[in-house]
């Protein structure tokens, strides 16, 4: 037996049929996409970097890296968002991704030398002094007073054992920048391990009258004393201050990633021997590693 709705539509008039026949095809609907102008989309490429950028002050490397990651996709013809996304994934702990960003931005932009900076900077930290030397003289042809380029430069020349170099670099940084402690405090290293105390301490104390807080300083100043006067009172409240502020110092590991020279750790091995630092010796090595290093100069 048919269903009653079908016997209702066969009843139905002739008509009903033409009408339906008779109606106007249907037609999809397709939808409106507004697709962004230029401008548009550059408006919006920049104003993600900004906030990328504003979350790098803030140290959220991770979160900074999604948004340039953002930005390059809608500005991927735009060198600085390519510099951006790889000071982001170099501070996330990922130096390879940052390598290859960088490489983009160079293709972009082969004159920028902050690029080639950024370039040789990455070099040195993945242990490539020489290649590192390359490319920050290569930056340093289009950007000759970058103080920053001469630190990592110096830096570099420390680890081909290019004493002199390096003292050279790290001076033409400070004389750029009057406050580059940092600088000055790798001039110190250097000389105290060309034997001359006498102007490696004169330079310490000059870092630490522009940054009396620093660590570094402060413990290799206190190592260069100690070894002048053996138990000096100055040496001990100064090492007692520099490993109360940052602990890591107390391991020569550390001290020897900080560029700190054989001559340098061996006066500092001495200094935390004494049994007056025995309680600040045992404190710092019980929180090493809890602590971050201090911040660069550039």
């Amino acid at each position: 037996m048919a269903p009653r709705w079908l016997k209702t539509l066969a009843a139905a008039p002739l008509i009903a049929s033409v009408t339906l026949g008779a109606a106007a095809p249907a037609r999809a609907l397709v939808p409106y996409v507004m697709v962004p102008n230029a401008p548009s989309l550059e408006a919006a490429g920049l104003g993600i970097a900004q906030a990328a950028a504003r979350l790098l002050r803030m140290g959220q490397a991770e979160e900074a890296a999604k948004l340039a990651a953002l930005t390059v996709q809608l500005l991927p013809e735009d060198p600085r968002g390519w510099v951006l996304l790889a000071e982001a994934q170099l501070r996330s702990g990922q130096p390879k991704e940052a390598a290859t960003s960088l490489a983009r931005a160079k293709d972009l932009d082969p004159k920028n030398a902050g690029i080639l900076f950024a370039q040789g900077s990455l070099a040195l930290r993945d242990n490539q002094p020489k290649r590192a030397v390359e490319l920050i003289d290569q930056g340093l042809q289009l950007d000759p007073k970058n103080a920053g380029a001469y630190f990592d430069l110096g830096n570099a020349q420390i680890l081909m054992s290019n004493s002199s170099q390096a003292l050279q670099a790290f001076e033409k940084a400070s004389s750029l920048r009057k406050d580059f402690w940092e600088a000055i405090n790798n001039q110190a290293l250097v000389l105290y391990e060309q034997k001359k105390d006498g102007e490696a301490i004169k330079r310490w104390r000059r870092v630490l009258a522009i940054s009396p807080k620093a660590s570094e300083p402060m413990l290799a100043l206190a190592a260069a004393l100690e070894g002048q006067t053996p138990g000096n009172s100055e040496s001990l409240e100064l090492a007692h201050r520099a490993l109360t502020a940052e602990p890591n110092y107390v391991l020569e590991t550390y001290q020897k990633e900080q560029l700190w020279g054989t001559r340098l750790r061996a006066a500092t091995k001495a200094l935390l021997s004494q049994p007056a630092l025995k309680a600040d010796v045992e404190r710092a090595q019980a929180n090493a590693g809890s602590t971050g290093p201090e911040e660069p100069g550039e």
